[in-house]
């Protein structure tokens, strides 16, 4: 009788305590009621948040250390305070997509156009509900990932953060999921795809170089390699279901 201090009877004040992902993540794959399952996503939201605005906090706190240092040490540490500031800044050219032109472009469409190629043909005829089923998997897992709004195998993976948050979360200690930039996609896919090898033994089907050429990944890569990692993931007994995609 007194062991019923799991999952059931937990309030928002508890779950508000729970500072470890991973903790949060497990009681809500065991829950069942609507309601706890919306208070522990909620959570889970909050503690993401508050792990990322920690680290924006000690981030600012060191640039003002580093401010502080240049301004009474001479120019030398406050060239190296404008150099790390305009580094952090820098973004990646916004229009990083298809129709970025670059001496390589031939070889970036062919490269592309390669890429497509070693996807599987589309599908059989029982591929609708198979593929619609991993998709809404998807997006349960990922749905308390801020920055994550996934509705199709295609674009909602565009810039990685996709890949990462589902990686996330089944591999909570992994990486900091607060300090992705989703305009570095490059870096995300390789981060996401090197985390589903290494963790999960999930062979790295999808090249992220071909995957940034593209104006949007082609679905048939995506959801083959989404279909390969949720596999490992069976093999690994972290996901538990009777039907398999």
């Amino acid at each position: 009788m007194e062991s019923k201090t799991d999952v059931r009877s937990v309030t928002s004040e508890q779950l508000a305590a729970i500072e470890d992902e991973e903790v949060l993540n497990k009681m809500l794959d065991n829950a069942t009621d609507f309601e706890e399952r919306r208070m522990m996503r909620a959570a889970l939201r909050e503690l993401l948040k508050k792990k990322r605005d920690k680290r924006e906090q000690d981030r600012g706190s060191r640039q003002q250390d580093l401010r502080q240092q240049g301004l009474g040490g001479g120019g030398k540490t406050g060239g190296a305070v404008s150099v790390g500031r305009a580094s952090m800044n820098q973004q990646p050219p916004a229009n990083r997509s298809a129709g970025q032109i670059s001496p390589s472009a031939g070889s970036a469409a062919g490269s592309a156009g390669a890429s497509a190629q070693k996807c599987p043909p589309a599908a059989a005829p029982n591929v609708k509900n198979v593929k619609q089923m991993l998709l809404d998997w998807c997006r349960a897992k990922t749905e308390p990932y801020e920055g994550v709004n996934i509705h199709n195998f295609s674009s909602s993976w565009k810039d990685g953060i996709a890949f990462c948050a589902l990686v996330h979360r089944f591999f909570p200690d992994a990486f900091e999921y607060s300090t992705l930039n989703p305009n570095k996609p490059r870096d995300n896919f390789q981060l996401a795809f090197n985390t589903a090898e290494r963790l999960a033994g999930c062979p790295p089907l999808l090249d992220p170089d071909d995957l940034v050429r593209m104006k949007e990944p082609d679905w048939k890569c995506v959801y083959t390699y989404i279909q390969e990692f949720y596999r490992c993931l069976v093999e690994k007994g972290l996901v538990k279901t009777k039907k398999r995609p």
